[in-house]
């Protein structure tokens, strides 16, 4: 079963992948993504697979016959890919060179217009999640990208927030965001010339951090070859930082959010940018989304983002002398 249900209580389609229970805990003395396997080229540095267990299909099942006059279904149409970040099995993305992440920014942004050449396709979600704590079942260092036919809930309100407020006072709301952030700074982490890290005012998670391009752009594919380098190395920077708060390989889940594609009307009031989501509160304490986060959407950061900004402060500060 793999068919596209609308909810009509949040005016939102939700994905129906029973299919998709199927998909296997991998051994641990073997990997389909490590050289060797059969399934991946014997030589790569990074490396497109299409998933195995796709939510979405571009030749995508008839739904099942449950809709009526009310409750309506879908095809499940989209695309779903495994990006492999390394053809090293423990290789994680901090402990990349430069070079190496600059050729995955290369096929993420390859990727992202492939995918938005499909005009069925409205948004491309390029993603990685990472640790046990976020339900990882492959070890090997990769991430995702999801193209999708309908535009998701949380980027639907984001961009009519930011549309509503280029509307009201003509200027951009995450560069203004942005800006505020940095006239304040208790709260940014790092910079280079490209991009700044900070903790949001309003982040709904201890550690969720922020990456945002300085300059005002829509998508990943608008990068300047510098920009590309920066943010290649603001990649490795970020998530080596968060590796270096307990000494341990930090779970995350790393969520870039592009414009949508394919739309009729302008996404200029739009502005990339990059959102994380690490599910520990302290070194060995998870942060469950409760009944006020999952029912309500009302979250509950049980830390003050200044407080956790300087412990985030001096884990990159770690970092980076450890990498030096």
């Amino acid at each position: 079963m793999a068919e596209l249900r609308w909810h009509p209580l949040i005016g939102d389609w939700v994905m129906i992948a029973s299919h998709r229970q199927g998909r296997p805990q991998m051994p641990k003395d073997y990997c389909p993504f490590c050289p060797g396997s059969g399934v991946v080229p014997e030589d790569y540095v990074v490396y497109k697979h299409d998933n195995d267990f796709p939510a979405l299909s571009q030749n995508p099942p008839r739904p099942d016959d449950v809709a009526n006059d009310f409750f309506r279904v879908k095809e499940a149409y989209g695309k779903c890919e495994v990006i492999l970040y390394s053809p090293h099995h423990t290789k994680t993305l901090p402990e990349l060179p430069l070079w190496h992440i600059e050729k995955l920014v290369d096929l993420w942004q390859e990727r992202f217009s492939a995918i938005s050449a499909d005009k069925k396709i409205k948004y491309v979600f390029i993603f990685e999640n990472r640790g046990e704590a976020v339900g990882v079942t492959m070890p090997h260092p990769h991430g995702q990208i999801y193209g999708y036919s309908v535009i998701p809930k949380k980027i639907e309100l984001e961009w009519a927030q930011a549309k509503k407020h280029k509307e009201e006072t003509g200027e951009c709301l995450f560069c203004r965001m942005l800006e505020e952030e940095q006239t304040d700074g208790r709260r940014v982490i790092f910079e280079n010339d490209y991009f700044t890290v900070f903790l949001p005012f309003f982040s709904e998670y201890p550690y969720g951090v922020y990456i945002m391009p300085r300059r005002h752009l829509q998508n990943i594919c608008q990068f300047t070859e510098a920009e590309k380098r920066a943010f290649a190395a603001v990649l490795k920077e970020t998530a080596g930082m968060l590796d270096s708060l307990f000494d341990y390989q930090f779970p995350y889940m790393m969520c870039m959010h592009n414009a949508p594609v394919n739309l009729e009307e302008s996404d200029a009031h739009y502005h990339f940018h990059v959102e994380f989501f690490p599910p520990m509160r302290s070194a060995d304490k998870i942060k469950f989304n409760a009944s006020s986060e999952t029912g309500c959407w009302a979250h509950c950061n049980p830390t003050a983002p200044e407080e956790k900004a300087e412990e985030l402060r001096n884990a990159h500060k770690k970092f980076c002398e450890n990498k030096g």
